[in-house]
């Protein structure tokens, strides 16, 4: 999608629009002027044109290399905007005059608040999906959705497990009820046969236990 947008507005520049001409679209706020950038992102390093096609061509292939590693939305989103921006102005380099790996990208979007550059299509997503690159990472976002525990939560967590094993369980104390003791046979007659034999038998035909 991000190609296709790319490439069909250049096309309509290059047919409509003539080189130098500044066409007022929002006032001051947003101008078409269409120029050819010989360099990189916003007519940086404007002698550096097969640099920069060799550049585009190592992120496409890291990006369609780590595609099968992606299981996140936003990652998806993110990558898929890079990958978009970075074929629609290597498209440029590859097959536009002056020649193979040297043609002019075709810039035309200006915003004189903003910046005084003058950019594309394919330049605004690669800025936006550096933005939410960016944030991903700080978020912890991983490739495959998970979210990466910093360092700092990984000690409290590991702290805060460690506390609650030293912490006895509610009901784990040490005092002994009568239902931790072993059940104690005792004699139906009370006391023991040691208690009784200490003692002289006592007078009459029912003797001691009689008594």
């Amino acid at each position: 999608m991000v190609v296709t947008l790319d490439q069909v507005t250049k096309a309509l520049v290059v047919a409509e629009l003539p080189e130098g001409v500044v066409v007022p679209v929002l006032g001051n706020a947003l101008q078409f002027l269409s120029v050819r950038n010989p360099g990189a992102a916003f007519s940086f390093a404007v002698n550096m044109t097969w640099v920069f096609s060799l550049i585009s061509a190592a992120v496409v292939v890291v990006i369609v290399v780590s595609a099968r590693r992606i299981r996140s939305m936003w990652w998806a989103i993110v990558l898929g905007m890079l990958l978009g921006g970075a074929l629609g102005n290597l498209s440029d380099r590859l097959f536009r005059e002056p020649g193979f790996g040297r043609g002019h990208v075709v810039d035309f979007i200006s915003t004189p608040w903003m910046m005084p550059a003058i950019y594309n299509v394919a330049d605004s997503f690669i800025c936006v999906s550096m933005v939410v690159f960016v944030l991903l990472v700080i978020l912890g976002v991983n490739l495959d959705g998970t979210r990466a525990v910093s360092e700092k939560r990984q000690r409290a967590t590991t702290d805060a497990a460690g506390s609650d094993a030293a912490v006895p369980a509610s009901g784990t104390t040490n005092d002994l009820t009568a239902t931790d003791l072993p059940a104690i046979d005792l004699p139906a007659t009370g006391g023991t046969d040691a208690s009784r034999a200490s003692r002289p038998a006592a007078d009459g035909p029912l003797g001691h236990d009689a008594t």
